[in-house]
Order: structure tokens, then C-alpha cells, then sequence
């Protein structure tokens, strides 16, 4: 094994200078938690040759120099069966980079050229409709994004094993999708489930352990469940901060958890302590229109919103509108969530009109992308009906 070290405190010189101090100490042949770590990337990193690479590029974020590799390999494919694959890959790093509409594209070629030899349930095709009901997610389209997601299961759950991680993924999958509808009992199912199967199969200081106790933390976070959501938010933490570099955009994702659960609790001082601590990771790590960046303006805008600065919150909301509407289909739930935000910062400043006009924005979108008992629906025609009296 090269040379490996275990990242301890890091310190800023002083606070004028861009140089911090880090303490790094040197790991034995004989650490455990390293060596089973890893053990479990080399498995995950499919392929050989420049295909490894690229796989192992878009691994670890370094999505521009895969995009290069792969372009690269396409030129030279020699068959169609490469040719796939490539496709699927390419779509891989699209949908990393958050270019959503570019992803499917690049996976519905990588499907159609499997579909020319392949039954439609076929254990090769399990990872590209899993693939694609993931883009359906992240455009807002949660019906499709759940049929794609059954597709993936009916065929991992006959040709895999029952405590395979593969299968967690994709419980987790769809997990996701009925939290974003609302259907808290069945995202918690699923949740759980892939969790049950992740402390079995993986080390456990491995990413996607600290994924499943993310999400759980996130379910308990919507039912209200604080001190719950805490708990399965700093396992995730805990977890992260081992694993991964300190500006990687998964931390960031539970120092915004964690503040969520902080604001929801009313310690605004405390979520905003955690929302920007992300938000400083999002901004050197991420392109500036990037779905996950405009959230974060929006998170530091509500908490903001929660104090009674609206002016403020305003001045974050608007970031947020800015990169969602260039990032994001028209009818995507997170854009009406947008206008959502707008609207009620105004109805906050006491100019209704302007609220008004925002809020209902954000009803149309839902209207068409949630379903009609959504908690979304109800609460913005809620806040409509609370501006009209007012005015």
C-alpha cells in the first residue's frame, strides 16, 4: 500500500493568510478500517484499462476529466457493446456535473443499443433503468422516476443475492422518490431496508452507510422527529469526516442536514453556523449554476426568512430563483419551491401583491409535478389564502 494518512486537525495560519495548517499522521499496513475501505473501492471500480479509469474518475468527482477520457474511448469503440457502455458512462458524468436533460440523453442511447439484443429484463439492464429513473427524479418527474425504479428492483431482487449492496441502492432509490412525494411510511420502508443490508455488507466507515443514516435523518427530519434526525445525521457525519476530503460536496450535505434539523428546532444561530460551513464547500467544489449550490442559497435564505429578516432572505431566495431557473425544467418541483420561498418572504415585508403573484407561481408547478394530496399543495394554497385576507 502507498503511503496513506489520516487527516487529524487543520488550522488556519491566521486570518488574513489562505494557508492552513494540517495535522496528518501516517497510517500502518495493519489499519483495519483502511484496508477494508480500500479493498471495497477496488470492487466497486468496475472495468480494466481506461475503462477502470474512467470509472475511477467519475468516482471521485473528477467528472471534466472523464468526460475527456470517455469522448476519447468513443472514437475508438470497436463494437456496439463498448459503445454502450461508454454512452451509460457519459451519462454518469452528466448527471454528476447536475446537466440532467444531457444524462438522459446519453442513457436512452446506451439503452436502445442493450434493447437490440437484450429482453427487457435483463440483469444488464438493471443499472441503466436505474440510472435513468435517477434523471427522471432530479427533473421533477416522480411517476417515471418510480416505474424505472420498479424496473431496476424486479430484476436485482431475482438476480442478486438478498443482503447485496447493489439492492440496497436501489431501495434507496426509490426511497428517495416517495419522500419527495410525500409517502413518508413507504420511504422510511425502503430506507430502512437498504440500511439493514448496508451494516451487514460494508465497512463501517463506507460512504454509502453514512448515505442510508443520511436519509433516514431526513424522513424523521419531515415528520417533525428532531432528536431522531440528529441522531441518524451525526452517524452520517461521523462517518464522512473519516472518509472523505474535507471540501468534498457530501459533507456539505450533512452540515445542510444538520442545520435543517437546528432550524426546525428554532436554533436559527446554529443552522446558520451549518449552512454556510456548507455552503463554502458547495462554492469550491461545485459549477456555479449547479442544482445543489442554488439550495444551498435557499437554505441560508429560509433560515433568514425564520428570523424575520426578509430582506435578507430575499437577497438569498433570488440567488437561488437565478441558478434554478437556468439549471431546472420549467415545471420542476424545486423551482416552484423557488417561488415558494419569494413569495413568502414578501408576504413576511407586508407587500402582498408581490406575494401573491409569486405564490401562485409556485401553485401551477405543483399542481402538475405532485400529486394532489401533496403536503406542498396544501400548505402554499394555505399561504394563498392567508396573503388574500391580508390584502
Amino acid at each position: 500500500m502507498h503511503s496513506v494518512f489520516r487527516i487529524g486537525d487543520i488550522r488556519k495560519l491566521d486570518k488574513k493568510s489562505p494557508l492552513y495548517e494540517v495535522d496528518l499522521k501516517l497510517t500502518s499496513d495493519d489499519d483495519q478500517q483502511l484496508r477494508q475501505l480500500t479493498d471495497r473501492i477496488r470492487e466497486e471500480v468496475n472495468g480494466t484499462g481506461w475503462y477502470r479509469m474512467g470509472h475511477l474518475l467519475l468516482k471521485i468527482g473528477q467528472f471534466d476529466k472523464a468526460e475527456e477520457l470517455y469522448m476519447a474511448l468513443l472514437e475508438q469503440a470497436p463494437n456496439d457493446s463498448d459503445k454502450a457502455h461508454i454512452y451509460h458512462m457519459l451519462g454518469m458524468m452528466k448527471y454528476g456535473k447536475g446537466q440532467y436533460t444531457e444524462a438522459a440523453s446519453f442513457y436512452e442511447m446506451s439503452l436502445e443499443i442493450y434493447r437490440r439484443t437484450l429482453p427487457e429484463d435483463h440483469p444488464s439492464l438493471a443499472n441503466t433503468y436505474n440510472n435513468i429513473g435517477g434523471v427522471y427524479y432530479n427533473m421533477g418527474d416522480h411517476s417515471k422516476a418510480v416505474e424505472f425504479y420498479e424496473k431496476t428492483i424486479k430484476i436485482k431482487e431475482k438476480a442478486l443475492s438478498p443482503d447485496d449492496p447493489d439492492l440496497a441502492l436501489s431501495y434507496n432509490n426509490i426511497g428517495l422518490v416517495y419522500k419527495n412525494m410525500g409517502d413518508y411510511s413507504k420511504a422510511l420502508k425502503f430506507y430502512e431496508k437498504a440500511l439493514k443490508i448496508r451494516e451487514k455488507a460494508l465497512p463501517s466507515n463506507h460512504p454509502d452507510l453514512a448515505a442510508s443514516y443520511n436519509n433516514i435523518g431526513l424522513v424523521y427530519d419531515t415528520m417533525g422527529d428532531y432528536s431522531k434526525a440528529l441522531e441518524f445525521h451525526e452517524k452520517a457525519l461521523k462517518i464522512k469526516e473519516k472518509s472523505l476530503s474535507p471540501n468534498h460536496p457530501s459533507l456539505a450535505t450533512s452540515y445542510n442536514n444538520i442545520a435543517s434539523v437546528y432550524d426546525n428546532m428554532g436554533d436559527h444561530s446554529k443552522a446558520l453556523e451549518f449552512y454556510e460551513k456548507a455552503h463554502k464547500i458547495f462554492e469550491k467544489a461545485l459549477s456555479p449554476n449547479h442544482p445543489s449550490l442554488a439550495t444551498s442559497y435557499s437554505n441560508i435564505g429560509g433560515v433568514y426568512n425564520n428570523m424575520g429578516d426578509y430582506s435578507k432572505a430575499l437577497e438569498f431566495y433570488e440567488k437561488d430563483l437565478e441558478i434554478t431557473k437556468n439549471a431546472l425544467p420549467s415545471n420542476h418541483p424545486s423551482l416552484a419551491t423557488s417561488y415558494n420561498n419569494i413569495g413568502m418572504a414578501y408576504s413576511g415585508k407586508g407587500d402582498y401583491l408581490k406575494a401573491l403573484s409569486f405564490l401562485e407561481k409556485a401553485l401551477v408547478i405543483f399542481q402538475k409535478s405532485l400529486p394532489p394530496n401533496h403536503p406542498n399543495i396544501k400548505a402554499v394554497t394555505s399561504s394563498i389564502d392567508n396573503v388574500k385576507k391580508k390584502m
